[in-house]
């Protein structure tokens, strides 16, 4: 599983004209499945986002969570971080997982983060417009094949 999370003031995913999903202060996460994904490493990113303690506190040191200030996660399904380029000029997906397995995944993956923050989403398989302001700028790259010792 993959995931790239952005500290942001504010962001918004709009499908069709409609708003599907925004949140105020908090954190925009794109979220790449690949093959074999699952309850483990679920747990692992849910806790890791929630937890990353990103934000400043009174003395401008970065020791907060979303979770400790009370802000939101804006989840954008996000297959194309699955990406391969190594050959030729057109990315290959093989590595993330099919889209059938990949949208019960994402929408486990969303209840989780659901039952600890406020969250808001995109829509699964759609083609969508993001827009957000970037807060620092802070980006965090999570890829739980390289964290896994770490994973429970």
């Amino acid at each position: 599983m993959r995931a790239v999370i952005q500290r942001v003031n504010w962001a918004r995913v709009v499908v069709g004209g409609e708003v599907t999903g925004a949140i105020e202060r908090g954190l925009l996460v794109y979220l790449g499945i690949g093959r074999g994904d699952g309850e483990r490493e679920r747990r692992f990113v849910v806790d890791k986002l929630v937890n990353l303690r990103i934000f400043e506190n009174d003395a401008g040191k970065l020791d907060k969570s979303v979770l400790d200030l009370g802000g939101s996660v804006l989840i954008v399904s996000q297959f194309t971080l699955y990406a391969d380029v190594t050959r030729g000029r057109r990315p290959g997906f093989g590595a993330a997982m099919r889209s059938e397995e990949a949208e019960a995944e994402y929408d486990a993956f969303v209840a989780l983060a659901r039952s600890v923050v406020p969250v808001a989403t995109g829509r699964f398989r759609a083609d969508m417009a993001v827009s957000s302001e970037n807060a620092g700028p802070i980006t965090i790259w999570i890829d739980t094949a390289k964290s896994g010792e770490m994973l429970p």
